[in-house]
């Protein structure tokens, strides 16, 4: 039976071990979504990871709301991704880019437009902004031009992670973004081709993967889905008519591997009582499948062991533990972290966490 330690390939990308670092936003970019030279240390750090995957990565100033978060839209985005790329290589890591539209979920004071989505709907709670926290401003439905031109901008980003030196890309399809929004009937209340049944519902995310898969090839393309439990103000009424049929359209694709988010009862961040749909998935979507959610390491082993799993994704403990394959081998304790420096900028709480090596000397 494997464990977390052994090595797993996602296409032709071979991780030296089957603990991945989970996309984690933490607003260290500048006012133009250009990554900063402080990420390059971030990352390379935590190139212990069998396969990191990037923060959310905006693929256009409309789809990227978030503060301080990174894009892949310019030249000059490309070019700052590069030394950070390059160090987690010459630590022998490996780095994939997620891909983001945020749909609803941005504030015109950042991204300078109103918010687009499935439908015209208003996310709940309030948004993140340079100003502050904001209420969040009723989004416009999409048209078919704004379609052709937001698939146009994912096969540019998926271009633009490859020139940047990533070794592959992820399709962020989860937590309540746009792709999302589409697949979700809370949200998606559209009666044309892209809305109604499930299979309508998953046409946009077909139509992204397969723009994404001729900009970069399906063996270097993953997804992530969050097909169980309330996210952002986006949930499904019948989740297993949805994310089963998405899980067998992927892999009919050829997509390299596939992460599901999945809260349960009782889950720290995100709780849900629809049940987790990850075993009707495993029987259609046969390569990869990559779980995530508040994980120990415990719980992680014995989901690769039982079979439900072929890796594992650790977000927060990887923010104050960049080490985090060392110490679990070694059952080195964890340290705690400090979410006020999340999104703050700067060195604290981002690349000032010791590596244990460095406790214990």
């Amino acid at each position: 039976m494997p464990t977390l330690f052994d090595p797993i390939d996602f296409g032709p990308i071979h991780a030296k071990n089957r603990i991945l670092m989970s996309p984690l936003t933490r607003a260290r970019a500048d006012r133009n979504a250009v990554p900063t030279p402080i990420m390059a240390e971030y990352y390379a750090q935590r190139s212990g990871a069998g396969l990191i995957i990037s923060e959310a990565t905006g693929i256009s100033r409309e789809g990227l709301g978030w503060p301080f978060a990174p894009g892949l839209w310019t030249d000059e985005q490309v070019e700052a991704w590069k030394p950070v790329v390059a160090a987690v290589h010459a630590k022998g890591g490996k780095i994939v880019a997620q891909l983001w539209h945020m749909g609803r979920m941005v504030h015109s004071s950042v991204t300078g437009t109103q918010p687009v989505s499935s439908s015209a709907t208003t996310a709940p709670n309030e948004v993140h902004t340079y100003e502050g926290k904001k209420p969040y401003e009723q989004a416009r439905a999409i048209d078919a031009s704004d379609i052709s031109r937001i698939l146009g901008d994912y096969e540019t980003a998926a271009r633009n992670a490859i020139r940047a030196g990533f070794d592959g890309v992820q399709i962020h399809a989860a937590n309540g973004y746009l792709i999302d929004e589409f697949l979700r009937d809370s949200t998606n209340l559209r009666t044309d081709e892209y809305g109604g049944s499930p299979e309508n519902r998953l046409r946009f995310l077909r139509e992204v993967t397969k723009r994404v898969i001729a900009a970069v090839g399906a063996d270097r393309t993953g997804v992530r889905l969050s097909p169980n439990g309330d996210t952002q103000g986006c949930i499904d009424s019948a989740p297993e008519t949805v994310f089963v049929p998405a899980a067998k359209m992927l892999q009919d694709l050829g997509v390299a591997w596939l992460e599901l988010r999945e809260p349960g009862p009782d889950g720290t961040f995100g709780k849900t009582d629809q049940p987790k749909l990850s075993p009707q998935i495993r029987k259609v979507f046969t390569r990869p499948l990559v779980l995530n959610q508040d994980y120990t390491f415990e719980a992680a082993q014995g989901a690769l062991a039982e079979g439900h799993a072929d890796a594992i994704a650790f977000g927060r403990k990887f923010i104050s533990n960049p080490d985090l394959p060392e110490r679990f081998a070694k059952g080195l304790p964890l340290q705690p972290d400090n979410m006020q420096t999340w999104y703050s900028q700067g060195p604290e709480g981002y690349i000032d966490y010791p590596a244990a090596t460095s406790t214990t000397d």
